[in-house]
């Protein structure tokens, strides 16, 4: 886990300016639910991978207001000093459950639950979000690469085209779950263990009085990890040529070339060609240059000889999703007595109206082959009967019930902190990647396609559904 800072007052003012006010009009203390979901996946996928929750967890451990904080608060002369005074002693005292990092999620379900008084459940409003946002973006996103290259390794290459520090480092981790294979940024790996690696830029080639003196120059130097840059001239002529001549010279047959430019697929077939042709059966070849899922796709189509892919600004910074629209929104509150009142939002946009009360969700496996198939809502005091048969609203067509019988349920929402204590036992990066590729082979291949991909089925169940219609019914 990486050193971090203390990310309290990264909040929107309006959560102070709220919090200022439950305090004021005496609703501090009340119990209120809060559900982290989103309402669409990007760039139109079957599903997003969840990650995050590491960051949230050390997030809530580290909330706490220091001196400068208050000043700073005093000085905006909107705050009472009794709210100020009250500041210096806040902690995260309430219950978190979340789904774990690495598996995919789907819209309208909660990924993340937190119950606790007003003004704290209120307040991590923007931390979570920034958080689970981010990272869910990146780690979709290259799970979409990952799946593209069809088993050829993928390295994140975007720390320059980031949008800053965190968005790089974190980013990589990010990417990491999703399924990369490693990383180009060294801090990375020096702070969360994605695997960094680099070989050489332009400038080294150009460095040199000619592109054979540079190679030589480096395969000498590494040996054992040796991977020329052959664009820098001309790859056909004099790169791939003096690679060979380079490698020859030194004895290496574990290694590479990196195309960074051009027709990828025309070149890399003449280079896999010329590399045969010289024994150098073992040289792998890498492919840069702005990559994506669909032109990963493409040029495996077209018989590109490619092993291995770096992959930089469109995944580091999802170019053609950059936004991954996670919403915060409240459930539920508890009168005096402990009592749960469902809270519901609703809006002209139907995909808005929000599902109330405080929630489980649950995975249906089938028994004969083990793949999920539905992912069902229920209340959290209800229990799924794998006994009984199941009937889900078809997602195509919602008028339509389908009956599913031999099943398992699993709870994806796991206890994260009780009682402002964490419960959650961490996993390592490791972990989490390697549940991400085990819980994607649970998921039908339909629903992993990068256009149209199957509807999965996301039901309510009937209580829930009855209540949230009795609630919309209740406001007209």
């Amino acid at each position: 886990m990486k050193e971090h800072l203390n990310h309290t007052m990264l909040c929107d003012f309006y959560q102070l300016t709220m919090a200022n006010g439950y305090f004021q009009s005496g609703k501090k203390d009340q119990i209120c639910y809060f559900d982290v979901f989103f309402r669409s996946v990007p760039d139109g996928g079957g599903f997003a991978i969840a990650a995050g929750l590491e960051q949230v967890i050390e997030y809530i451990q580290d909330l706490r207001f220091d001196e400068k904080d208050i000043a700073y608060l005093r000085s905006r002369n909107c705050f009472s000093e009794e709210f100020l005074s009250y500041l210096k002693g806040f902690r995260f005292t309430g219950d978190i459950w979340a789904v774990p990092e690495g598996t995919p999620v789907f819209p309208r379900e909660p990924i993340l639950t937190v119950r606790a008084p007003a003004i704290q459940a209120q307040f991590v409003e923007t931390f979570l979000l920034l958080t689970l946002n981010h990272q869910s973006l990146i780690a979709t996103k290259a799970s979409r690469i990952v799946r593209a290259a069809q088993g050829r390794p993928i390295s994140e290459f975007g720390s320059r085209r980031a949008q800053g520090p965190d968005a790089a480092l974190l980013g990589a981790r990010a990417a990491y779950i999703g399924g990369c294979a490693g990383t180009a940024c060294t801090q990375a790996d020096q702070l969360y263990g994605t695997p960094a690696g680099g070989t050489m830029a332009h400038s080294w080639v150009q460095m040199f009085p000619d592109e054979l003196t540079a190679f030589r120059t480096y395969c000498k130097l590494y040996p054992t990890s040796a991977t020329l840059l052959v664009d820098t001239y001309n790859v056909l002529h004099s790169g791939v040529p003096n690679a060979i001549k380079a490698f020859k010279e030194f004895g290496i047959t574990d290694c590479a070339i990196r195309l960074d430019s051009g027709d990828l697929a025309y070149l890399s077939r003449k280079a896999r060609k010329m590399l045969d042709e010289a024994g150098l059966t073992n040289c792998k070849i890498v492919a840069s240059n702005a990559l994506d899922e669909y032109l990963i796709r493409d040029l495996l189509l077209q018989g590109a000889q490619l092993d291995s892919f770096g992959v930089g600004e469109r995944l580091i910074t999802s170019k053609s999703a950059p936004v991954f629209g996670g919403v915060y929104k409240l459930a539920a509150v508890e009168d005096e007595k402990g009592a749960i009142i469902p809270k519901i939002k609703i809006s002209e946009n139907s995909a808005k109206i929000t599902i109330p009360h405080f929630k489980k969700v649950y995975r249906l496996y089938s028994k004969e082959d083990g793949k999920a198939f539905a992912d069902l809502i229920t209340l959290h005091d209800e229990t799924v009967d794998e006994t009984k048969p199941l009937e889900l609203f078809d997602p195509e067509a919602t008028w339509k019930r389908n009956t599913f019988e031999n099943f398992t349920a699993e709870a994806l929402l796991k206890p994260i902190f009780q009682n402002g204590k964490l419960v959650y036992d961490l996993p390592s990066l490791e972990d989490i990647r390697t549940r991400c590729a085990h819980q994607l082979d649970l998921q039908w291949e339909e629903v992993k396609r990068f256009e149209n991909p199957h509807n999965y089925y996301v039901d309510l169940s009937q209580k829930l559904w009855d209540l949230q219609h009795a609630l919309l019914e209740s406001q007209r």
